[in-house]
């Protein structure tokens, strides 16, 4: 008889519990030939870059993928981006008010520094002031080469080459040879999503051994400085989820708060327990057709071709987690970097690929936005994880809500033309 695999869900809050015993045991007392907790959180970093690594280039393809593939009538592609904006920018606003208002990163301000100091005085410092102007921001984001971008892993010029190269591509799409390029396209994109598929299977391995460093430098107390931090974010996506995206979907597509629930509820818990959104479409798809009554068209465009538009989770949390680690690093970000943040994220928003843990892929990007140094960064990622395991389901959850309002509302005001199965 088949064993039965354990989910990834599940050995991640294996790990937790596991390296925060090991943690709190242990400190930062050596085990054995001199390797304790410190040296196994180095270890748990390692995975941490890797995905930093891989998300860039991921973003890239990601871009030029749907740039070169999707088709969209004008109209519905407008449309299309209105509701995703509107959605987004509901969301940073959301996010963005909590964070500033209840500023709970200053709560957690001794234990990130314990973290950072293990235990003595802190060895990395973040980014002058002055380095994060406006001006100086809208400079970074037009590079000097464009190798630069890669090599310095800053997504948002990386975004800006992808389109600027994607409307390139396209207006030469019918040229010999474009087809090509086209596949070699999406041969790089599904080459990247399963380079970092098999990285995510580490990191049930990497959240214990960082869960373990964490805890053996600043104790179990860890996780009573993050509980700040969760709650608010918690508090950010039940706004969001079950105040915008249901009040919204009843004023505008006519679905009631009710049965918006009954109908998309498989979807959502299904992302919720697979943590991922793309690993829960079949299941949108059906939901939209069979219970929510949404046209294959509309459906389509929203579950399948936008997407990657429709990540308000993935976006809504990036932004509060920089504001957090800045508030908790004692930088007070101005509008004008906050600005510069909120764009890193609406960014990994889009470029994020659909797997799980996948928030974790692009957050050292969008903490770079923040003025962090790449040093600080992978740290400051370290401190989160023991929160990004419920936060992660979350984000999930809220995005499969996200593709299910998007397609609801695309379908508002429309004909509705006699429905086709949504597969083959």
């Amino acid at each position: 008889m088949k064993r039965k695999k354990v989910p990834l869900s599940a050995q991640v809050v294996i790990a937790v519990v596991l390296g925060t015993i090991l943690g709190a045991l242990l400190g930062k007392q050596p085990v054995a030939f001199g390797v304790g907790t410190e040296q196994l959180g180095e270890l748990g970093l390692l995975v941490i870059r890797l995905l930093k690594a891989l998300a860039v280039p991921l973003v890239l393809f990601a871009v030029l993928d749907g740039l070169l593939t999707t088709n969209l009538s004008g109209k519905s592609g407008l449309k299309l981006l209105r509701i995703c904006a509107t959605n987004a920018a509901v969301a940073l606003a959301i996010g963005l008010t909590l964070m500033n208002t209840l500023r709970p990163g200053d709560a957690s301000r001794d234990a990130l520094t314990a973290v950072m100091s293990g235990g003595g005085q802190p060895t990395v410092k973040v980014l002058p002031a002055d380095t994060l102007s406006p001006l100086v921001a809208v400079k970074s984001y037009v590079p000097e080469s464009l190798v630069a971008p890669f090599a310095e892993n800053s997504v948002i010029p990386v975004v800006l080459l992808a389109l600027l190269t994607g409307a390139a591509m396209r207006r030469f799409q019918h040229t010999p040879g474009q087809a090509t390029v086209t596949s070699f396209v999406r041969g790089m994109l599904q080459i990247l999503t399963q380079m970092l598929t098999w990285v995510v299977y580490t990191v049930p391995w990497a959240v214990f051994c960082i869960v373990a460093q964490v805890v053996g430098r600043a104790g179990v107390a860890v996780f009573g400085a993050l509980l700040p931090f969760i709650l608010v974010v918690l508090a950010g996506f039940t706004l969001h989820a079950f105040g915008y995206y249901l009040l919204v979907g009843w004023l505008v597509g006519r679905k009631r708060p009710g049965a918006f629930l009954r109908g998309g509820g498989e979807a959502i818990l299904t992302g919720m327990g697979a943590n991922s959104s793309l690993a829960a479409m079949p299941v949108t798809l059906r939901c939209l057709a069979e219970r929510l009554n949404v046209s294959a068209a509309s459906a389509r465009l929203s579950a399948c071709i936008g997407t990657n538009l429709n990540n308000d989770g993935i976006t809504l949390y990036e932004a509060m987690a920089a504001l957090f680690i800045a508030q908790a690093l004692g930088m007070d970000l101005t509008l004008g970097q906050q600005a510069s943040v909120v764009a890193a994220a609406i960014f990994a928003g889009v470029g994020i690929a659909g797997i799980p843990e996948a928030g974790l892929v692009m957050l050292p990007l969008v903490l770079g936005a923040a003025g962090l140094t790449p040093e600080v960064a992978a740290i400051a990622v370290s401190f989160l994880v023991p929160a990004d395991w419920i936060l992660a389901r979350c984000r999930s959850a809220m995005n499969v809500m996200s593709d299910l309002l998007v397609a609801v509302l695309l379908d508002a005001g429309e004909p509705q033309p006699e429905k086709a199965p949504l597969t083959d």
